[in-house]
């Protein structure tokens, strides 16, 4: 009987503890550490003319995402000098660090959790913990908007690429792309502060995102398949919509959510006092409530599981 790969049982348990276990605030987390190496790094680089901000944002993104690698393979090789089932585990446990597979539905849960008791103040606050928009005066239709949007578009950046990326090379390349990750939250702005300097790491960010937010097309729509949703009509809107996005990534699971759920993503936001339009997804076939957020969840967790089996197949095939 052949053994199951190192790479495939530390994928394995690290998705799995993400499961049971989500995103505890008290315990040590390693995105947290690279955020404040950022945070730190930009105060040092983040001045002077445009071409010299851009020069220093490549570095930026270099040191970090260089950084992250090389860091998080040089603790689990030392874990493995030690004993080899201690490497196992710090590796499992970075890999848990990387994805949002409980933590991302639970944050869907937070805003519905008001909105089911009708309490607007307390779901447009919970919401502001997620997106960048301004939520002060958002009415329930676009709550719900805001929730759909966010947990369509993390799906992909919180889920399938930090899965993907353990799959392709371990906890190291998965900690290397939430290093990219972080820095575009961070950075990844176009504003006077971050149209220069950020600008490498929200390309970065592109590239990075770009096979798995495609294998997230697949996998939302097979989740839907399972739930007996309008699959084709789905399809269809992501052909029609997707495009319209500003992201080359965020419209694929953003137009596939929309069609599936029967509603109309994108539309009018508030940036900092601005209106901003962001082109439409899908076809408004109800008024967006409450309930399409429990049916998205539903969606995300069943299209979280779904992409499990390839990822392992991925490491099983790569060993």
């Amino acid at each position: 009987m052949t053994a199951i790969p190192y790479l495939t049982l530390t994928v394995f348990l690290g998705f799995v503890c993400d499961q049971i276990i989500g995103d505890p605030s008290n315990w040590p987390h390693p995105v947290v550490m690279i955020g404040k190496i950022i945070a730190f790094l930009e105060g040092k680089l983040n001045h002077g003319p445009g071409n010299s901000r851009r020069r220093k944002g490549v570095l930026l993104t270099v040191l970090v995402v260089s950084g992250s690698y090389l860091v998080t393979w040089a603790i689990i090789y030392g874990a493995k000098t030690i004993h080899p089932i201690l490497g196992f585990i710090i590796s499992a446990y970075f890999i848990f660090t990387t994805l949002a597979g409980k933590s991302l539905p639970d944050a869907g849960q937070s805003v519905l959790k008001p909105l089911e008791q009708r309490n607007m103040e307390e779901a447009r606050v919970k919401l502001s913990w997620f997106v960048s928009r301004d939520t002060s005066n958002l009415s329930e239709k676009d709550i719900v908007r805001g929730t759909l949007e966010t947990l369509a578009e993390n799906f992909v950046d919180g889920i399938l690429s930090p899965l993907f990326y353990a799959a392709l090379g371990g906890a190291p390349l998965a900690m290397a792309f939430k290093a990219v990750s972080t820095l575009d939250s961070m950075v990844g702005y176009r504003n006077e502060q971050y149209e220069d300097f950020g600008w490498f790491s929200a390309r970065t960010d592109d590239w990075a995102n770009y096979i798995p937010a495609r294998l997230s097309v697949f996998f939302l729509l097979l989740a839907g398949w399972f739930q007996r949703l309008p699959v084709r009509r789905a399809y269809k809107i992501w052909r029609r919509d997707a495009s319209g996005h500003p992201s080359p990534n965020g419209g694929n699971p953003e137009s596939i959510v929309a069609g599936l759920l029967g509603v109309q993503l994108g539309g009018i936001n508030i940036y900092h006092g601005r209106p901003h339009h962001r082109a439409e997804m899908g076809d408004v076939l109800h008024d967006s409530n409450f309930k399409d957020i429990i049916l998205c969840q539903k969606l995300i967790r069943l299209a979280t599981w779904l992409s499990l089996l390839p990822a392992l197949g991925l490491t099983y095939w790569l060993r």
